[in-house]
């Protein structure tokens, strides 16, 4: 079983880029808190860079932005690479297949949101979105 849920706050805004043949891809990284603190007692966080397919990367590039709260569910991935130096390298990265958005929406995207959608309501967006949007693992719809 490969599952993984995550909350945390985006630590730049994402960037969206498209695949030669023209699917949406987006990543960014989620600074997600430790349990406990540090021994200078301060809050440990994890950087986990998560990449999101299709629709749902579209949607999210639109609201979200650095220091959003989020919520995603997905699975873990390592990529092996082969750096310059010859070496064989793994980064670990969350395939998400949902993304929830958390907490208040920044106060500088509420015009625009209710402009680009008619009758949007956020409420019912955030809590249906995995329903709505759902993409399989490989990133297919």
């Amino acid at each position: 079983m490969n599952h993984i849920v995550l909350t945390g706050r985006l630590t730049a805004d994402p960037v969206l880029r498209y695949t030669p043949t023209g699917i949406p891809v987006l990543d960014f990284t989620l600074a997600v808190s430790r349990r406990g603190k540090s021994s200078e007692g301060e809050r440990d966080a994890d950087f986990i860079d998560i990449v999101v397919w299709r629709k749902q990367a579209e949607i999210c590039a639109n609201y979200l932005k650095k220091g959003r709260l989020i919520g995603v569910e997905g699975r873990l991935e390592i990529d092996k690479f082969q750096g310059s130096d010859g070496q064989i390298h793994r980064k670990p990265r969350v395939v998400a297949y949902r993304v929830e958005f958390l907490g208040s929406k920044p106060k500088e995207a509420e015009e625009g949101i209710s402009e680009e959608i008619e009758g949007f309501d956020e409420d019912a967006f955030v809590d249906d979105i995995s329903s709505k949007i759902d993409i399989d693992t490989e990133g297919n719809k």
